[in-house]
């Protein structure tokens, strides 16, 4: 008799291979069938799962964004670190995730102008993905603004500045292909100096 195999854990794994099967191929030259020999599995097996490319697409972004999300959280819950040092350790995190998987960064923006070619609204696909990004930014700012730690100031408008930062480092990376983002972590560092109470 054959093991039952469970739904949730399987589609964790399609996922996983899928996102390489896209890092290798792009989104528009990844198909069903390379992600289904990927997985190990028939096309009829991967469409009880997903009913397109694009959802699997999606999917695995996502399942790939909530782990960063999950060590951005961490970060802003650690105690030990001043707001200063939780704004810009989150801020490397996502350079780091940035440099550490730059053909997925390819990937992501490869897809962003074909779905733009097809008249769909690209930036709001990508403040869908990032707000929770957003609110760990804010929630850190709000916290050094209660502690004393950081000056009083526009939450929003900082929130926004430091997400520049991480704009310029796919500019950097994936349109000049710079090969790291040293001077931006110093501009970071600088930045959030100058918030200091």
């Amino acid at each position: 008799m054959a093991a039952p195999v469970e739904h949730d854990k399987r589609q964790k794994k399609i996922l996983e291979k899928a996102l390489t099967v896209f890092e290798e191929e792009g989104f528009e030259d990844a198909t069903y069938q390379k992600i289904a020999d990927k997985c190990g599995i028939t096309r009829t097996i991967l469409y009880l799962y997903f009913k397109n490319k694009k959802e699997i697409f999606i999917y695995s972004i996502k399942q790939f964004l909530t782990s960063i999300e999950e060590k951005l959280i961490s970060i802003r819950a650690n105690s030990s670190l001043s707001c200063q040092e939780k704004l810009t350790k989150v801020l490397f995190e996502v350079f780091n995730l940035f440099e550490k998987n730059l053909k997925l960064l390819f990937v992501l923006i490869d897809y962003l102008l074909h779905i733009s070619k097809k008249e769909v609204n690209p930036g709001a696909r990508v403040r869908r993905r990032i707000i929770k990004l957003h609110h760990i930014l804010a929630n850190i700012i709000v916290d050094g603004m209660r502690s004393g730690e950081l000056k009083k100031t526009n939450v929003k408008k900082v929130r926004y500045y430091l997400h520049t930062f991480i704009e310029t480092a796919v500019y950097q990376l994936a349109v000049l292909k710079n090969d790291n983002l040293d001077e931006l972590r110093e501009a970071v560092v600088f930045a959030v100096e100058q918030l200091k109470a």
